[in-house]
């Protein structure tokens, strides 16, 4: 049977994660950066824990007016020190929860930037080997970030995008420029759908693009974010795909 992890950014303060942490098989909690605190890690990861979710780190630059998604030039010194910092503050909740500390996954730009940027990919994935190796690092699939995660001795996941259109380079078209997010549930699943079936997507130019699929995310600051991850999780059972979390057996 097919398998993939499905994933979505969480504790972020939208207000729809207890509706969705039941759908999903894997939560990236904000861990201070963009978003969150002590107490909505907590909260998170409390939530996740009830429901068999895979908890993950979400780190990003320290960029709240802007969400997370400024890109920022940081020297890689810096890069290793914020996810470090970050990912100790969800490990150390999840340490008091009794909780398992699963993957990392960066966050809007410095997500992006990893995708593309050697240097940043390698200060990211060597800052999580380093914490802990036995740690998956998500990364967009088949980018510099999970490149630089194998070659540092790092599980990766490579994560495709329900709700996001792509590039001809198989990169994610940037937010702000026209068709980057897809507006409607028909649209998203049917890109699900070709990636289930075939591998693929269609990107902006009409070229198809084969990606690697681990993980399906779906972001949590939408404002349909509850009845997107229903749709999602009904078309992946409907086509007979068995959803959980990279690294497990179930």
């Amino acid at each position: 049977m097919p398998h993939i992890d499905f994933n979505c950014d969480l504790g972020e303060g939208c207000g729809s994660d207890a509706a969705i942490v039941p759908l999903i098989s894997s939560a990236s909690i904000a861990c201070g950066g963009h978003a969150g605190d002590a107490a909505s890690m907590a909260e998170t990861v409390a939530l996740c824990e009830q429901h068999g979710v895979a908890i993950g780190a979400h780190p990003s630059y320290e960029d709240r007016v802007g969400f997370g998604r400024h890109d920022m030039d940081l020297a890689s010194d810096a890069i290793s020190t914020l996810v470090t910092n970050q990912v100790a503050a969800l490990a150390e909740v999840c340490v008091a929860a009794g909780a398992q500390l699963h993957h990392v996954k960066p966050h809007g730009a410095l997500y992006n930037r990893a995708a593309r940027d050697p240097e940043v990919a390698i200060a990211i994935a060597t800052a999580v080997h380093a914490f802990d190796p036995r740690l998956i690092l998500y990364g967009l699939s088949d980018s510099c970030l999970t490149a630089a995660g194998t070659a540092v001795g790092l599980r990766v996941a490579h994560e495709v995008f329900a709700e996001r259109r792509y590039d001809a380079d198989g990169r994610l078209a940037p937010r702000g420029t026209p068709g980057a997010v897809i507006e409607t549930q028909n649209d998203a699943l049917a890109q699900v759908r070709l990636l289930i079936d075939d591998g693929v997507v269609i990107a902006r130019d009409g070229t198809r693009v084969r990606l690697q699929a681990d993980t399906l995310c779906l972001h949590g600051d939408r404002p349909d974010a509850a009845a997107f991850a229903r749709s999602l999780r009904s078309a992946l059972e409907a086509a007979s795909v068995n959803i959980r979390a990279p690294g497990s057996d179930a």
